[in-house]
């Protein structure tokens, strides 16, 4: 690998767009970051979007954000990164981490407009300005997408057998009942509709100024792709779209959508002329996007018999597979990385605010200054670390959200005889009844996946909890294996890095199947083990997870 070349990975999440910069030994040379619901010109023109850079209609349940404010953004992450000490003309590479499900749609002649970009001309968001058919992008908040859930899973055979083909059974924020959403409710704006992009792709496009492909592993997440490969022809890993979905959603889908690819790709296109204004080279390749979570687990290192987990405002589980087992609970991808293997995600909504109300007693957040977060942690952990392991006995189920893993709403605590109680003894029990719940949970899961522990196994830990010792320490007991965390905490941009290196060092060397942990691999102080199981302990969370296990069942019945 050539020192003089650098690789660069955007990530474009719900909140913000972020790009950092990497030379060819993975150091970070620079970075940077525009939050769409906070930066001034962004809230000027789209007040209904701060600060969290999306809008939300409480009645209807429909979450969307402005697909010109994504355009606009890219500009300014640009602009500022241009204004850094790193020569953006060295970069060789770049890839794109998009969050899931969203979805944008161009208009007739949107592709034309992509082709005609011109530095000369304004910037992207003047000249893409009547590039879209819809202007508001639904995104995975969306809950508004009901009817087009159950009419997806009537029409290819219930919620098992889509789940069997696609990954996943039907969910209100995937993609596919999105576009079915707006097939139905805007039928006009479906028909005026050209190509439909995932938010990832929908930023490869601005990057090649032309419609980019969806990727297998981004395109999992939409209850269109067929996960499975294709049992014939010259391609053992190809992908394609499931028909009978397709039919379900939207006339003349497949052709909106394109043929999708392998994750690795490196696009024919080059980046566009237009982007020569912030000083990239003509030469700068574009490799295909990839969603936020299929992005995570590329830059959390993610190998087979590896489990991630990422504790922040909703918690993640990523887990590589070599098969795919998918159910009616919990996601099945293909593996960015490696397109014979598969990923699995578990995804909970009761992440961190469900930790702070426990923290607080309260159901109600409220904003505190940064001394008092800290303060009421730090007695957080130390109420959790005073309770000994197993609680004597008591477990909680805190499902104060609508769960996604499993799909409930309730609260339970069971004491050590097994009786339910209204509360426990103490703030220290409540508060390690919840976490012990929250850890033996993902492993319960997992396993269902088809996921075992065994000699290798690592847990790698990421997000603000795996900041907490006390939390790593009951992760370490409930999965018997040592926990590692990490020196970034940036995963989903690291892995858009990541890849961008692994894909291009692929296409450089014409040695496509050279494996992504041969080219990326973790160095000397990216991961340390911050906490190792003790086999008493760990012994004992045996026999406490089986009844968890039944606790949860009862609060799904």
């Amino acid at each position: 690998m050539m020192a003089a070349e650098y690789f660069l990975g955007l990530d474009f999440s719900t909140q913000k767009a972020k790009a950092i910069v990497l030379d060819g030994d993975r150091t970070r040379l620079a970075s940077c970051d525009v939050s769409f619901g906070e930066h001034p010109s962004l809230v000027q023109k789209y007040p209904q979007c701060s600060p969290n850079g999306y809008e939300e209609d409480d009645a209807s349940g429909r979450v969307t954000s402005p697909t010109l404010m994504w355009v606009e953004a890219l500009d300014i992450l640009f602009s500022r990164l241009a204004s850094m000490s790193v020569d953006l003309s060295k970069i060789a590479a770049i890839s794109v981490s998009g969050q899931q499900h969203g979805s944008v749609y161009w208009k007739e002649g949107g592709e034309h407009l992509l082709q005609q970009l011109d530095p000369e001309k304004g910037l992207l968001h003047e000249q893409l300005k009547d590039a879209f058919a819809v202007a508001d992008s639904p995104i995975w908040k969306d809950t508004s997408t009901g009817d087009e859930c159950k009419g997806l899973e009537e029409a290819v055979g219930g919620p098992q057998k889509l789940a069997e083909v696609t990954g996943s059974r039907a969910y209100h924020r995937f993609t596919g009942n999105q576009i079915a959403k707006i097939a139905r409710t805007m039928p006009d704006s479906y028909r005026r509709c050209e190509r439909i992009s995932l938010v990832s792709s929908f930023v490869c496009c601005l990057l090649t100024g032309g419609y980019a492909p969806i990727d297998y592993s981004d395109g999992s997440g939409m209850n269109l792709l067929d996960v499975h490969p294709v049992k014939s022809g010259d391609d053992p890993s190809r992908r394609t779209w499931m028909k009978e979905a397709l039919d379900s959603c939207g006339k003349e889908l497949a052709k909106k959508l394109g043929e999708p690819v392998p994750s690795q790709t490196v696009l024919e296109k080059p980046i566009s002329p237009y982007f020569k204004r912030y000083g990239f080279s003509a030469q700068c390749r574009v490799v295909a996007a990839t969603g936020d979570n299929p992005s995570s687990l590329a830059g959390l290192y993610v190998r087979e018999g590896d489990i991630g987990i990422s504790l922040g405002s909703s918690d993640t589980v990523f887990l590589w597979l070599p098969e795919a087992k998918p159910g009616v609970f919990g996601h099945v991808f293909v593996n960015p990385v490696d397109t014979s293997a598969f990923m699995a995600l578990l995804c909970y909504s009761n992440g961190d605010m469900t930790r702070k109300k426990v923290r607080d007693n309260t159901q109600e957040l409220v904003r505190l200054t940064e001394e008092e977060e800290a303060r009421r942690w730090a007695e957080f952990t130390t109420s959790l670390s005073d309770q000994p392991p197993g609680n004597e006995g008591n477990i909680g189920v805190f499902f104060f959200e609508e769960e996604i893993v499993p799909h409930a709403k309730c609260v339970i605590r069971v004491n050590a005889s097994g009786e339910r109680v209204e509360s426990f003894a103490s703030p220290g029990t409540e508060i390690r009844a919840l976490i012990e719940g929250q850890i033996m949970a993902k492993r319960i899961h997992a396993e269902r996946l088809g996921y075992r522990c065994g000699r290798g196994t690592r847990v790698l830990a990421t997000g603000g909890g795996s900041n907490n010792p006390a939390i790593l320490q009951i992760m370490a007991n409930v999965f018997n294996t040592d926990v590692f965390t990490f020196s970034n905490s940036e995963s989903a941009a690291f892995g858009a890095a990541y890849r961008a290196l692994h894909a291009y060092t692929c296409w450089k060397n014409k040695a496509p199947e050279t494996p992504y942990h041969e080219v990326i691999s973790e160095t000397a102080g990216e991961l340390t083990r911050v906490a190792s199981p003790s086999s008493e302990v760990a012994e004992m969370y045996v026999a406490l997870m089986q009844r968890y296990a039944a606790i949860e069942d009862q609060c799904v019945s």
